[in-house]
Formats: C-alpha cells, structure tokens, sequence
C-alpha cells in the first residue's frame, strides 16, 4: 500500500536513522526557536553547542552533516551568526580545507604501498605492547613535522586495508575477488568472533595512533596551525618554539608513551586486545598472495609510490607549499605515473574527504556562534582580570581553560581568542614580555593536550570519527572519550603541573 506525502517526507527525513533520533532532531530545530525569545541568544548559543555535540556522539547512528548542518542553518536564520561570520570562520581554515579535499585523496592513491609495509610490520612485530608503542612512537615524530590530519588519514587508510582483507576472506572470497566489507551478511559464523576480537585490536592501535598524533604535534612550531599562528604573534622561531615549550611537551610525551605500554600491559579502558591467530593466518596468505602476483607493473606502481612519499615528506618537513597544494601535486605525480586517468577512477578517492570537509565548515559555523555570541568572553574577561587571579596563577587557569574550552569548540579558534587578548595586555604594558611567554605557552600546550578528551577537540579525532574506518571498527563517540580518558587525565595532569612548577 502506497503511503502518503506526509508519511513520506517523514520517512525520508534523515533517512535510516532511528525514529528515536529524528524526533530528537527536530526537538531541537523546534526548542531553540523557543529559546532565543525566553533565553536570550548567549544561553541558546551554549544549547546549540550542546546539541551539536550531540550529533557528533550519535554519528554512527546518522553522519554529523545533516543534524549538524540542519542546526546551523537555523542559527543563521535566527540571527545567531552572520553568513559573513561563517565565511571569514571557513576562510580563516581554508589551508585546512584544502588539506582534506587534496591530502587525503592523495593518501588513498598511496595505499597499495602503505599496506605492504604496514603488513609486513603488523607481522614482523609479534608483541601487541611493541606495536602499539610504535603507532604510538611513528605518529607522534611525523606529527610534530607533518601534519596530524595526513598521519591520521595514512593509519585510517592502514587500518581499512587490514580490515577489508580478513573481511574479504571471513566472508568466503578471495583476495582479489571484490567485496563489500561494511555488510556483515556473507560472513561465516565461525568468523564472527575473529572479527569482534580484530575490530578491538584496531581501535586500540587507531586510539594510540590518534594520540600519538596530539602528543607530538604540540612540540613543534609546524605541529599544529594554532603552534604557527602563536610563534608568529609572540615571534618565535623553529628553535625557539621547541625550547619554550619543551619544559611541558616533553615530560606530556614520556607520561604519554608510558600510559600507552600501560594500557596495553592491563587491557583497561578498551585497550590490550591482541590479533588473532586467524587473522594473523589470513594476513600472512595476503602477504605471500601479494609476493605471487609482484608483475612487473606492480613493482613499478609500488615504485613510483614509495619515490612520491619521499616528495611527499620533503615537502612537508620543510614546508615547501600549503599542505593542501602538496597534496594536489601527490595526486598528480601517482595517478599519472600509474595509469590512472579516468574520472571515475578520480572519484573513489574524493569519496572519504569531501563529507568531511563538508562537516568541518558546518562545525565552523558553530564557531561563528561561539564567535558572533561573545560566548568565551566572559571567561576569557575573569582570568585575565588580576583581581580574580593572581598573576602567578594565571599560567595553571589559562591551561586548564583553553583545555576544557578546546574540548567542545575548535582549539585554533580558542588559541587565537586567548593569544589575541594576551597580546593586547602585553602591548598595553600590563604584563611583562616573560609573563607573555609563560602565557603564551599554557595557551598552545591547554588547546593541544587537554583537547583529547573528545574527538571535537581534536580535528584528527573527529576526521578518524566519521571516516569510514569507525563503523567498520565500531568506534563511537562515547567509546572514543571513554579510550581517550586515560590519556587525557596523563596528559592534562602532568601539563598542567609542568606549566605550574617548570615554567
């Protein structure tokens, strides 16, 4: 029986989603227009944080887009921010932008080379406690030179490959047979078990890669965009940079490394699952699969790939371009070196970025809210005013602010609120060059460590949130927060003590 129109356009909204979270949705879209004439705008911007997190929390239930995007639509059309608000907010992380759309792309032309060797380390590496020491150790060292976003994007490419092989094989196929591994439907029973106890072992090499990536890009200037904007405003250089903040991100890094062989050596929070021996059989057969059928054209593709990352590191440890723009040239050298000219083929790999790229401007909206509201301000206004804090404390205040503020808005946003007033005391003569400096530190290490807490805290985090590899490996917002605590209560603790007591 043919439904009606209503019952159509209810259906189709949000499509899949559990009615449960349609309602909520449209809740929300109904409550918030209630809420800027009895609340006010301030109270309501704070209410639409809080709802967007939410969709971020639920985003294996429906992708952040939509919601996310349904929400900030409305908070235009209510007079919350200005179009102009969210452009200068989109323009203002345009390199990160262009990040997404080029470098992720040109990392998925990169696979085939970055599964042959992370296969033969996965298997040359029998200690999970070694492994995950060395995502850890691996991710931290190219963050603190490349960029977090790219190291990201290699270990969900990584990660998706492993995955799609047991798949492709658990479900009765072939190695070279093609496969959708998001459907579990053609999976044998006796498999079943193998892949709960793999989709553990991934997320807890994926969560130390992730926090790898934090912990090391706090230590350089290149680490992380707020590490640049702040170098630039207090002058600093490469080596300055590293010496100023050392007495705090080396100490978070050593806590960092130890928590990381602690949670492997108990298994708590999540951690500690080891790769089962099926997996490991059906990875070495890839392995030897592999070996077999190494044509002459493979070698080559395998060539050109390998001499490509080598461009590809060059550039971005000495930043030659915008990382976007060295992307866009990966993409270039790979698909035409290895034959790849057709534009469905092109496709495939814009597939993974673009909706992100998508949410990241709908989350720059929010921003403009946060922004276009003075929500912070009042913040911001206590801490820096004396007669609330003292001068000495206002190092310890400032870290733990820019940490809990990092963790539900965007920490180059928070950094550049916080370096900007702070610049202003200092230019006003009310605090010294050296109490500048002190500041200027608790500001990059509280947005960049602290901020792990939650996967909008960290761009990284929310790129490995809602890319494919999550469902895959059922990794959810509240799963990723609870994997994640250890490691923020390590990394805030000693941070905070170090920007209190070795500053």
């Amino acid at each position: 029986m043919q439904s009606s129109l209503p019952a159509a356009l209810i259906s189709n909204f949000l499509g899949s989603a559990p009615v449960w979270y349609k309602k909520t949705i449209l809740a929300f879209l109904a409550l918030n227009v209630v809420f800027i004439y009895t609340l006010g705008p301030y109270i309501t911007g704070w209410i639409l944080i809080l709802e967007f997190i939410f969709t971020l929390a639920m985003a294996l239930k429906c992708y952040p887009l939509q919601p996310g995007g349904l929400l900030a639509i409305e908070s235009v059309i209510l007079g919350m921010a200005h179009p102009d608000i969210i452009y200068e907010e989109a323009l203002a992380n345009f390199p990160v932008i262009l990040l997404l759309m080029f470098m992720v792309a040109g990392i998925y032309f990169m696979k085939d080379l970055l599964l042959f060797m992370f296969t033969k380390i996965l298997l040359g590496v029998r200690s999970k406690m070694l492994l995950s020491f060395l995502f850890s150790v691996v991710a931290a060292l190219l963050s603190a030179f490349l960029d977090a976003l790219t190291v990201t994007a290699v270990l969900i490419s990584v990660s998706v490959g492993f995955y799609s092989v047991y798949h492709k094989v658990a479900s009765g196929k072939n190695f070279n047979t093609d496969h959708d591994h998001g459907q579990d439907d053609e999976l044998k029973e006796q498999h079943r078990q193998d892949l709960e106890a793999f989709r553990s072992f991934l997320r807890s090499l994926m969560m130390h890669g992730a926090v790898g990536t934090a912990l090391g890009g706090v230590c350089t200037l290149v680490g992380e965009p707020q590490n640049l904007l702040i170098a630039k405003i207090a002058g600093w250089e490469f080596g300055d940079f590293f010496t100023i903040m050392a007495p705090v991100t080396m100490p978070v890094l050593v806590a960092g490394l130890i928590t990381c062989l602690l949670l492997e050596k108990t298994g708590w929070f999540g951690y500690g699952a080891k790769l089962p021996d099926e997996v490991r059989t059906i990875l070495e057969g890839f392995n030897e699969d592999q070996k077999k059928n190494m044509t002459s054209r493979r070698i080559s593709q395998l060539v050109v790939q390998g001499l490509v990352a080598v461009i590809l590191v060059f550039g971005l440890a000495f930043h030659l371009a915008e990382v976007g723009l060295i992307g866009l040239m990966v993409i270039i050298l790979l698909t035409a070196f290895n034959g790849i000219i057709e534009e469905h083929q092109l496709g495939k790999a814009f597939e993974e970025a673009l909706p992100f790229t998508a949410l990241l401007v709908v989350f720059f909206s929010i921003v403009g809210v946060i922004h276009a509201q003075h929500l912070f301000t009042p913040i911001i206004t206590w801490i820096l005013n004396t007669d609330n804090v003292s001068t000495a404390a206002q190092p310890g205040i400032f870290f733990l602010a820019n940490g809990v503020l990092s963790m539900i808005s965007d920490n180059v946003f928070v950094a550049t609120v916080y370096i900007s007033e702070v610049k202003a005391a200092l230019d006003a003569g009310e605090i010294t060059r050296e109490h500048f400096d002190v500041l200027a530190t608790a500001i990059n290490t509280g947005t960049n460590l602290p901020s792990v807490a939650t996967p909008n805290g960290q761009a990284a985090f929310l790129f490995l949130l809602t890319s494919a590899l999550a469902p895959l490996i059922r990794l959810s917002y509240g799963r990723m927060v609870v994997m994640a605590l250890p490691y923020t209560v390590v990394m805030t603790g000693i941070g905070y003590f170090a920007v209190t007591h070795w500053l």
